[in-house]
């Protein structure tokens, strides 16, 4: 199925030459659905169907649209990698848990897992697989011989540039509150879903989120916004059905109705953020601090002092690392390894303490087969979470990172405590 569905993939530069408008019948049948807007440009109708992206009424809703309308394009809020993670049910196996660490990747991987159990959660209790509209739209673009478009961009560069966008309180209350999700019991009923699609709800929420998360709001929902504008504005055609969160309908439309989406640069929105300068200096300067007050401990204290001050960043970095690592329950010796790598690699600002730690794990408890195999199965649960062996090597390089810099930040002071 997947490789027929890939030959159905288009670019952008195609252009269908029949002209085609809504007829009455279609445009009663349309508004029954108050989740959807018709918006026109430059001579294209295109229907904007908000769904919740784990709703058996969305899922419904998708397959009697496009069934109905059989328009000439159908464009799907996923980009190549979940397009892929949706068709292809082996896609974990392939993965090479060693490369991911090696190019930093395991806290982006853990998130993106994180976020995947809340929705599969959601999804189990309600009997609706995530993404599942998405499934069913290009399924049924399909049959009625329409075009899909994968309009939304590559993920693994939206949260690249939202992590770097994020300041270090962002970055750490974002983790946190992933992390809780993990914890929490609360279940939403299709009842609710549905509510949120509301737009009052929505903007309420997006206000909400906003507020807190000015940066990230930025990047993960304006950007967004544009990116899929654009793909859909473009898409072949002259009816087109975008499948969309419902989070994205309004921005969508505000952007194709007002003509901002001619501004909007496809090369802008797929640039790689530059490092920070300001947090790649703190790296460095970080090292120079301690190594100063040591050394001027040393010549202006005593050569006890000194030597006291070495313990003790010792001591503070590699409690703290090795404590955080041994709450992810992994192997011993990587505990041990967390505890002399974090007051090492906190003078160093090219490896991470997770680093170290992740590939001592990942080389003592080399992940299984059965690891890959039921990776989508044991995310749904904490215990899940902790018993295999992928996520389990992830959450040691997130815990030893978070250990490592607070043991940074708390042994700084400390051994400037016993200068005189």
């Amino acid at each position: 199925m997947q490789s027929n569905m890939e030959k159905k993939d288009f670019s952008p530069s195609e252009s269908i030459s029949c002209q085609r408008q809504l007829d009455e019948e279609q445009r009663s049948f349309l508004g029954s659905y108050p989740e959807l807007e018709i918006v026109h440009y430059k001579g294209k109708t295109i229907i904007l169907l908000g769904t919740a992206h784990i709703s058996r009424q969305s899922v419904d809703a998708v397959q009697a649209i496009v069934s109905t309308i059989k328009p000439d394009a159908v464009a799907v809020e996923l980009c190549p990698s979940r397009y892929r993670s949706l068709f292809d049910e082996d896609h974990w196996e392939k993965m090479n848990i060693f490369q991911v660490l090696r190019e930093g990747k395991a806290t982006m991987l853990l998130a993106n897992l994180v976020l995947s159990s809340f929705q599969r959660r959601i999804g189990k209790s309600l009997g609706v697989k995530p993404g599942q509209e998405m499934v069913e739209a290009i399924r049924a673009a399909n049959q009625c011989d329409a075009r899909f478009i994968l309009a939304d961009r590559e993920v693994q560069l939206t949260l690249k540039r939202a992590w770097g966008q994020a300041s270090l309180w962002d970055k750490m209350r974002l983790l946190s509150v992933l992390m809780g999700s993990l914890f929490s019991n609360e279940e939403l009923t299709e009842r609710d879903l549905e509510r949120m699609r509301s737009q009052d709800v929505l903007s309420e929420m997006l206000e909400e989120f906003s507020r807190h998360f000015p940066r990230l709001k930025s990047t993960l929902i304006d950007e967004r916004d544009q990116y899929l504008a654009k793909k859909i504005v473009e898409s072949p055609g002259d009816i087109i059905v975008a499948v969309i969160g419902a989070g994205h309908r309004q921005g969508i439309q505000r952007l194709i109705e007002t003509s901002r989406v001619q501004e909007v640069s496809f090369d802008d929105l797929n640039r790689s953020p530059k490092p920070s300068k300001v947090l790649k200096g703190i790296k460095y300067i970080i090292p120079l601090i301690v190594v100063g007050i040591i050394t001027y401990g040393f010549f202006y204290s005593s050569a006890e002092a000194s030597w006291t001050m070495i313990q003790l960043w010792i001591l503070v970095n590699g409690v703290l690392a090795a404590a955080f690592v041994a709450a992810a329950l992994p192997h011993p010796l990587t505990v041990l390894a967390a505890f002399v790598a974090a007051p090492l690699t906190s003078l160093n600002p090219t490896i991470a303490a997770g680093w170290v730690a992740g590939l001592t794990e990942a080389w003592l408890r080399k992940p299984k087969v059965g690891d890959f195999m039921s990776l989508s199965n044991d995310i749904v649960s904490v215990r899940g979470f902790w018993k295999n062996g992928i996520t389990k090597i992830l959450l040691v390089v997130v815990f030893a990172n978070v250990g490592s810099s607070l043991g940074t930040f708390i042994g700084i002071p400390v051994i400037a405590s016993l200068l005189r």
